[in-house]
C-alpha cells in the first residue's frame, strides 16, 4: 500500500487567524474604529431599506437597491463580528467547519453583489437608451426573477467550491495571516493536490466577476453614446444623474476587487493585501448608502421625509 506524505501528519481541526496587528494598543484603536464602521454600515443600509420600502419607491432601480443594501448587511455581518473578536478578545481559533461556513457566505455574497450590479446596469441601460419601452421591458416579475436568479446562482456556484474545499485535508501550519477566511490562504494550507479545486474555483469566480464586469462596461458604453446624442446640456445632465450613483458604486467595488486579485502576490506585501480587503469588505459597504442617498434625489427626498416625521406614540 502506498503511504501518502500527509498521512503521517496531524490533521488540522481548527485554523488560527493572525488578524491585523499584534500591537495591543493599536488593536484597541482598530476595534473602536471598525466597531463604529460596522454600526454605520448596518444602520445605514437598514435605513435605506426601510426608507425605500416605506416611502413607496417601488421602481425597479429601488427594488434592486433594496437587495443590494440587504446584501451589504449580510456581507459585513459575516466578516466584521469575527474580526472584532480577533482584535479585542484574541479569539483567533475557529474550527474547519466554521472557517468553510464563513468562506461560503463571503464568496456567495460577493458574487451576488457582482451580478446585482450588472442587473442594475442593465436597468439603467433600458431606462436611458430605451425610455419608451422601459415600462414594458423592465416589469415587476422580471425584476424579481433577475434578483432571485442572482442570489440563487451565486450560492449554488459557491457551493461547488465549498464541496471541493471540504474534501481537502489540511495538515500543514494552521495559521492564516489574514482577518477572514478567503480561498487562496485555505488552499495553500492543504497538503493534497489542489489543482482541480483551484481550476474550478477560478472558472466559477471568473463567471460571476468577469462576465458581470463586461456587461456593466457594455451597458455604460451604450449609455455614454446615448447621452452624447442628447442635444441639450440639461438633458445630458439629467440622464447622467440617473445612473451616476450606480456607476460610482460599481467603479469603487470593481476597482478594489481588481486591485486585490490582479496584483501579483509576489510584488505586494500581505499588509497591502489586507488593506485592499478592508476596502471592499468594510469601506465600500459603508459608502454605498451615502452615495445612493446623497446622489439620488428620490432616495434623498424620501430619507428627509422619513427623518422629518414626528414619532407617533400609541397610548393604551
Amino acid at each position: 500500500m502506498v503511504i501518502l506524505p500527509w498521512e503521517n501528519q496531524t490533521t488540522i481541526v481548527e485554523f488560527v487567524l493572525r488578524g491585523l496587528s499584534s500591537n495591543q494598543q493599536l488593536n484597541i484603536f482598530l476595534f473602536v474604529m471598525f466597531f463604529v464602521f460596522y454600526v454605520l454600515i448596518v444602520s445605514g443600509n437598514i435605513l435605506i431599506v426601510l426608507v425605500l420600502l416605506s416611502q413607496h419607491l417601488h421602481t425597479p432601480m429601488y427594488f434592486f437597491l433594496v437587495n443590494l443594501s440587504f446584501l451589504e448587511i449580510c456581507y459585513t455581518s459575516n466578516i466584521v463580528p469575527k474580526m472584532l473578536l480577533i482584535i479585542i478578545a484574541e479569539q483567533k481559533a475557529i474550527s474547519v467547519a466554521g472557517c468553510l461556513t464563513q468562506f461560503y457566505f463571503f464568496g456567495s455574497l460577493a458574487a451576488t453583489e457582482c451580478l446585482l450590479l450588472a442587473v442594475m446596469s442593465y436597468d439603467r441601460y433600458l431606462a436611458i437608451c430605451q425610455p419608451l419601452r422601459y415600462p414594458v421591458l423592465m416589469t415587476g416579475p422580471l425584476c424579481i426573477r433577475l434578483a432571485a436568479s442572482s442570489w440563487l446562482c451565486c450560492f449554488l456556484l459557491t457551493a461547488i467550491t465549498l464541496v471541493l474545499l471540504s474534501r481537502l485535508t489540511f495538515c500543514g501550519p494552521n495559521e492564516i495571516d489574514h482577518f477572514f477566511y478567503d480561498f487562496t490562504p485555505l488552499v495553500h494550507l492543504s497538503c493534497m493536490d489542489t489543482s482541480l479545486t483551484e481550476t474550478i474555483a477560478f472558472a466559477t469566480s471568473s463567471a460571476v466577476t468577469l462576465v458581470p464586469f463586461l456587461l456593466i462596461a457594455a451597458s455604460y458604453s451604450c449609455i455614454l453614446f446615448a447621452i452624447l446624442r442628447i442635444p441639450s446640456g440639461t438633458g445630458r445632465r439629467k440622464a447622467f444623474s440617473t445612473c451616476s450613483s450606480h456607476l460610482t458604486v460599481a467603479t469603487v467595488f470593481y476597482g478594489t476587487l481588481i486591485a486585490m486579485y490582479l496584483v501579483p502576490s509576489a510584488n505586494s506585501s500581505q499588509l497591502l493585501r489586507k488593506g485592499f480587503s478592508l476596502l471592499y469588505t468594510i469601506l465600500t459597504p459603508m459608502f454605498n448608502p451615502i452615495i445612493y442617498s446623497l446622489r439620488n434625489r428620490d432616495s434623498h427626498g424620501a430619507l428627509k421625509m422619513c427623518l422629518s416625521k414626528k414619532p407617533v406614540f400609541l397610548l393604551s
